[in-house]
Formats: C-alpha cells, sequence, structure tokens
C-alpha cells in the first residue's frame, strides 16, 4: 500500500520490502538524531497488521505461537514467533491485547500467509482473525517521546519505542501534528546499531531462534508445546546453533554498503576466502559511520578480522559462540 505521507516535501519512496513509504525526507542523519532525541515520527503503514478477537483468543495464540500469552495482560507488548515443524522461523508478531482484541504487525506482505495458517488453526475455538491492514496504519514513536497518542488508539509500548495502530483515515493528520518524519533508513539504522533482528533480513529458510538471539525476547522457554519446540529445546538444552549473529563495524573509507546477502568471510583469507557467513542488514550511522549485522558460522573466533564482499569489517559478539 502506498503512503500518503510519500506527498511530504523531500520524500523518497523506499524500495525493496519496505516499497510503500519513504526511505528519507532529504537528510537521513538529521532524521536519525531526531529519533535517537525521542522527537518525530516513522511511517510504518506498509506492515501488515492482524487482529485476533474472541473470548478464546489468547489461550489459542499460546498453543501457536513461542511465547507465553495465555496470561497476557492488556496493555503489555511482546513479541512472538511462528516456527516449521523444524524448528525454523516463518513468521515474526509484534503483538499488544487491548481487553478485547490482540493486535499484531508483521513484516509488509506476509499477513496473507500468517492468517492462512491461522486460520487452519481455529477448529473449535471461539476465536476470529481478521486483516485489519486497509484500515490500520502503523506508526513509530521514538523511546522518549513525549507525543500525545488520540484517545482509544491502540500502542504496544516497548523499551525502543511505541507502536501506534493509527485508523489509516488518520494518518495525515497525525503526522501534520507530531512531526517531522523520519524515513525508514533512519528507522533501520537505529535497529541495526540496537542488534534487533528482522524477518526477512537476519533469518532465512533455515534461520532457528537461537541464532538470531530470540531466546528469551520471543521465546519462552518455560511454556507448553508448539510447532518446531522440540528443535527449540534441544538445542537450548543439548548443543549450540550453527550460526550466529553478529555486529559489524564497516570500513568507512568504502563508498557502497555491503548488501544483504554479500558474503563475509576472514580478512586473512581475502576474497577468495572461504565464505562463513553473509550480510544481513547494513546502514550508515549517524554516530557509528556504516555498520552491519551478519550471520556467520558459530566456529568463527570472535576477535577475528573479517570482509563483508571487499569491505573490511571489525565484528562485536551478538549471540555466543
Amino acid at each position: 500500500m502506498k503512503s500518503p505521507l510519500l506527498s511530504l516535501p523531500g520524500a523518497v519512496p523506499a524500495e525493496g520490502r519496505d516499497e510503500g513509504v519513504a526511505a528519507h525526507y532529504g537528510d537521513l542523519f538529521r532524521e536519525q538524531r531526531t529519533l535517537a532525541d525521542g522527537t518525530g515520527f516513522v511511517d510504518l503503514s506498509h506492515r501488515g497488521v492482524v487482529a485476533v478477537s474472541g473470548d478464546d483468543r489468547l489461550s489459542w495464540l499460546h498453543l501457536l505461537l513461542t511465547q507465553h500469552v495465555s496470561e497476557l495482560p492488556a496493555g503489555r507488548a511482546t513479541d512472538a514467533l511462528i516456527l516449521s515443524a523444524n524448528g525454523h522461523i516463518e513468521h515474526a508478531l509484534y503483538l499488544v491485547d487491548d481487553g478485547e482484541t490482540v493486535w499484531a504487525h508483521v513484516e509488509p506482505g506476509t499477513q496473507a500467509e500468517l492468517i492462512a495458517y491461522l486460520e487452519s488453526m481455529k477448529f473449535f475455538y471461539r476465536v476470529e482473525v481478521a486483516d485489519r491492514t486497509e484500515d490500520f496504519a502503523v506508526v513509530y514513536l521514538p523511546a522518549g517521546s513525549i507525543a500525545d497518542v488520540p484517545e482509544g488508539v491502540v500502542v504496544r509500548e516497548t523499551s525502543h519505542g511505541r507502536d501506534v495502530f493509527l485508523p489509516r483515515a488518520d494518518l495525515e493528520s497525525f503526522a501534520a501534528a507530531h512531526g517531522p518524519a523520519a524515513g525508514v533508513l533512519a528507522y533501520e539504522a537505529l535497529r541495526v546499531e540496537a542488534h534487533r533482528p528482522r524477518l526477512g533480513f537476519e533469518t532465512d529458510h533455515r534461520t532457528i531462534p537461537h541464532e538470531i538471539g530470540l531466546i528469551g525476547s520471543a521465546v519462552h522457554l518455560q511454556k507448553g508445546c508448539y510447532r518446531g519446540q522440540e528443535t527449540v529445546a534441544r538445542v537450548h538444552n543439548l548443543g549450540k546453533p550453527p550460526r550466529r549473529l553478529v555486529f559489524l563495524h564497516l570500513d568507512g573509507s568504502e563508498v557502497h554498503l555491503p548488501g544483504h546477502g554479500t558474503p563475509v568471510r576472514l580478512a586473512a583469507d581475502g576474497e577468495e576466502g572461504r565464505q562463513l557467513g553473509f550480510v544481513t542488514s547494513s546502514a550508515r550511522h549517524h554516530e557509528l559511520g556504516p555498520i552491519a549485522l551478519a550471520l556467520v558460522k558459530r566456529n568463527v573466533p570472535v576477535d577475528a578480522d573479517l570482509v563483508a564482499g571487499t569491505t573490511a569489517a571489525a565484528q562485536e559478539v551478538v549471540v555466543e559462540p
């Protein structure tokens, strides 16, 4: 869906998975600093919005998700995953219950597949699942923001900011009252800095939660059965994941950022060395310069200098080997 906020002055459309909203509004670093200072907002209206209502919504979702939600208090935000039978990540949900309905936002374009799976699992439970993407737009307010949210609007409050489920018809008036607007490139730079993984970026078809640091935050280890739990428990109790997420400080003299999928190798081996992983996300940060997240083999030494494509990279541990 194309956001009406693309008509704001300086708006440059985003491409790829974030198509439909603004990449930036003319000054990427200023927009980052604005968010870091707790002001402004980010238009995330391209993200999918899924609502689950009904008396059994929490107990039913508890059976399907990796998170403990059967007794989730109204207003408390949480993250959850849906895994394959082999424990691979299929969906990531960022949800909150308002006392009557569970609201979740998901990656753009994934809501139809998610809803199809949820519908197939309803059985005799008293639940209704709805795609509310056409009616509601997600807007992000950064941590520290004192912006007022319209009465009655569902808000998902986390340590890194507030996700507002705003009626889509109110998006332009909200922007006029709560600017300045920041683009998704600024949002992504702060996400990468905070080591927060994103579905489809830090994940591929074989990613398990342990590899990208989601045990505890999106996966509860003391809850009942759900699809993929055996893999989660086995790796947690008996082994180590095959890969681990790392944070990369990139050589600032390079003009181009290494894109998603760029091979990561040992710097000592050069471009002809064995591939040890790949870049998942990269960004230009207003303080740190060029940075990235990457998935590498677990046995890569934590003090090894790396190279992402042709760009020198120093690693920081995100997930312990």
